[in-house]
Order: C-alpha cells, then sequence, then structure tokens
C-alpha cells in the first residue's frame, strides 16, 4: 500500500511560510515560547502519559464567564455520539495500531507525529465506541503534552524525534473543535463534569481568538490564533472551509451557549457555495476572504485535496445545507474511479494525484448514500488493516455518519 503522503506536515509547512504574506520568509513561523510553570493538579480520571520534559497542564476548574444566551440562536443538538461505532472488532484495530499506551495518537505517514487533530478524533472515536479508558488515556496525553499554551488551546503538533517535541506553539482550530467536540460527548455519555468544563473552556477560547463573529458574511473560522487575519497577511483573513466542522456546532452549545453556532453553521454552508472554483466547481484547501468575493489563497496550490475531501463527509454527518451542495463532490467520485480519490487542480480541474488507500473510498460511498440512498458497498463494512491513520480515520467517521443520518444505506 502506497503511505499517504506527510499530508499535515506539507501543508502546514507551506502554511509557515506564507502565514504573513509576502514577506514571510522560508523561515518556520512559530508562536513566541511561552514558560513553563510548575504541573498543575490532574484532573480526576485522567492519567496523561509522558511528555518530553516539564508540562503545563490546565486546571479543568475555574469556568470561563457566565454563559449569556440571550439574542443567540442556539441549534437543535445533533445526534448523540455514543454507541454509534458498533463495529467494536474496527475499534479494536484502530487502537491497536494508532493508540498508544499513553494515549498518543500516531499519524503514521507523517513520521509518526501526533497533532490535535488526531487526538480529538481518537477521542470523538472512544466515545463512539464507549471506550471510556481509551478516552481517557488520549485526553490524558492532550492534556499534558498539548495544552501548553498558556491558553486553554492546543499546540497542534508534537514531534516524538524532536526536542523541544512542541516546536511551533501556535494552535490548529479544526482541532481545538474536534477536542471540545469530544468532550463534549464524553460528559453527555459518562456524566462528568470535569470534562463538560474542560469542553467549556476551549470552546469559549477558540470562539473569542478564532472566530470572526462579527464579519459581514457571518462568522470566519481562522484556522488558527497567529498568522492567518487581515492585518497578518495581504490576502487575509484567510479561511479553510474544512475546518467548519458541523456536527460539533450542533453540539457545543451544551457547553458554551452565549456562542451562535447555529450562525457559524450558516456561514460555513453559505461560504461553501461561495468557493467553488474552477471547472469542477470545488473548494481549494486554503482560501481568501477579503473582499466580497472569495478565491483560493496566495502563496498554495490550487488545490482540492487532503483537507478539503473532509467537508462532505461533515455536512452528511451534521444533515446540514441542501442536496446541491453535495454535488461538486457526488460529481467528482461518482464515476469508475471512485475506489480511488483524485487531489484536483481547481485552476483546470485535472487531477493530480491520487489517493488510493481504501478508508478513502468511504467518502464517496457516504455521499452517495446521504444524495441518492445508495447502499453502502459491502467491501466497505469494515475497515481493513495496514493502512495509515488518515483513511482509516475518515473510513469509521463515514460510517458513524451513516449510520447516524441515513441508516437505511447500510440495511442488508
Amino acid at each position: 500500500m502506497r503511505p499517504e503522503p506527510g499530508r499535515r506536515a506539507r501543508l502546514l509547512a507551506a502554511l509557515a511560510a506564507a502565514a504573513l504574506g509576502p514577506q514571510a520568509s522560508a523561515q518556520e513561523t512559530r508562536m513566541p515560547e511561552t514558560r513553563m510553570s510548575e504541573p498543575r493538579p490532574q484532573e480526576p480520571g485522567s492519567s496523561p502519559g509522558p511528555s518530553p520534559g516539564p508540562t503545563t497542564v490546565p486546571p479543568a476548574t475555574a469556568l470561563p464567564s457566565s454563559p449569556r444566551p440571550e439574542g443567540r440562536t442556539v441549534p437543535q443538538a445533533g445526534p448523540t455520539l455514543a454507541g454509534s461505532l458498533a463495529d467494536q472488532g474496527a475499534w479494536r484495530l484502530y487502537r491497536s495500531q494508532f493508540v498508544t499506551e499513553q494515549g498518543r495518537v500516531i499519524d503514521t505517514a507523517n513520521d509518526r507525529i501526533s497533532h490535535s487533530e488526531g487526538q480529538g478524533y481518537g477521542m470523538l472515536l472512544a466515545v463512539a465506541a464507549g471506550d471510556r479508558a481509551a478516552f481517557e488515556r488520549i485526553w490524558g496525553w492532550t492534556r499534558a503534552n498539548l495544552m501548553v499554551r498558556g491558553d486553554a488551546l492546543m499546540a497542534w503538533r508534537w514531534a516524538p524525534d524532536k526536542r523541544p517535541a512542541v516546536a511551533d506553539m501556535n494552535n490548529a482550530t479544526d482541532g481545538d473543535i474536534l477536542v471540545a467536540w469530544a468532550l463534549t460527548e464524553a460528559a453527555e455519555t459518562w456524566d462528568e463534569p470535569a470534562w463538560r468544563t474542560a469542553a467549556r473552556r476551549i470552546a469559549v477560547e477558540f470562539g473569542r481568538k478564532a472566530i470572526l463573529f462579527k464579519d459581514p458574511r457571518g462568522p470566519l473560522i481562522l484556522p488558527g490564533v497567529s498568522g492567518f487575519s487581515a492585518q497578518e497577511r495581504a490576502d487575509g483573513p484567510l479561511i479553510n472551509p474544512s475546518y467548519w466542522v458541523f456536527p460539533a456546532f450542533q453540539r457545543l452549545g451544551l457547553v458554551a451557549p452565549e456562542y451562535d453556532w447555529a450562525a457559524v453553521i450558516r456561514s460555513g454552508v453559505g461560504l461553501l457555495r461561495q468557493a467553488r472554483f474552477g471547472p469542477a466547481g470545488l473548494p481549494t484547501e486554503w482560501v481568501s476572504a477579503k473582499g466580497d468575493a472569495l478565491r483560493p489563497a496566495d502563496g498554495f496550490p490550487p488545490l482540492f485535496s487532503y483537507n478539503a475531501i473532509r467537508i462532505p463527509l461533515y455536512l452528511a454527518f451534521a444533515g446540514v445545507g441542501q442536496p446541491e451542495d453535495l454535488a461538486p463532490f457526488r460529481r467528482l467520485w461518482g464515476g469508475i474511479d471512485r475506489e480511488r480519490l483524485p487531489v484536483v487542480d481547481t485552476t483546470d480541474g485535472r487531477p493530480v494525484e491520487w489517493l488510493t488507500e481504501p478508508g478513502y473510498a468511504a467518502l464517496p460511498a457516504l455521499v452517495a448514500c446521504a444524495t441518492e440512498g445508495t447502499p453502502w458497498p459491502e467491501g466497505l463494512a469494515s475497515v481493513q488493516p495496514n493502512q495509515n491513520y488518515y483513511p482509516t480515520t475518515l473510513h469509521l467517521l463515514s460510517l458513524i455518519a451513516a449510520r447516524l443520518r441515513h441508516p437505511s444505506c447500510l440495511a442488508r
């Protein structure tokens, strides 16, 4: 099986070079290092694994400011995640291949690093599988090793062969969203107040620092706290459409009702309708939201690629938008090549690379299920071994989305 390229590393390396616009150098952009303080008491139930050195574990006891839901439209809570991963064998395979005993989720195609995205996905899958012990391990490692910024957000990347293991203190907002969502689900499932409090702290923080609620087009999600705003980029603000994790926004109102999550959902769907570039009408990974019209961001290849393939997953998982919002992905993946997914240059609509690991094929299966009620392919009923972290994760999430939103596709 051809290993997946270093997806996150390659994209973030390019981002680091371009984050400050034309004046940026090729040197990696980093947030200022923060001084580590004495570790604080552990949250009850957590068991963080080893870290490369002294770490700050944020407390999970002090709530942020009181909720102020007046005037906000709180979206109806989406389906509960607990118990939605019925295939326990698939979860055991995932856990054995990608989750260490300490709770670190390993990106096997990306130099075996860990990142906030992966920790969030692992926590979500643990809740879906009803595995509280695994959830506690993954959350404990995340708190001890990524929550080192001095606020409630996470450093995005942890490298096992580097010292310090966290070299870039910037966050990745999608990772923060995923972890907050997972904590919300875990708190609802196992009635653990500390996890509800932790979810609230993270959600309030990225809402305050990384969502532009007053933009005329509706709330814009900055991919990170540093490097994406109009003040930091000539083509800013910069957005990544795949960072709209729609099913998370249906649930975060349970812990942070003062934010208008329904507006975040509406803005994401609206932006996707505008971010249809080139003959295939596909969004690029990085999009400039400067001015009235969206366009591919400066300094990045105009590709529909590794990040963007998650967009239809999140739409179908949340059941938001209209069938035409999934239509560009259905057209792209509906032909004879749907068992391998193309990375598309939106300029001319041509494939420049193919994603061939079997787990990726669950995305076209989910889109076909959501748009046309197409039965789930028998060969995708469970995950296959010897794949990398990312396609296996997307496969399991697609199965969960189909079970929660379109169970008839799975019926046999």
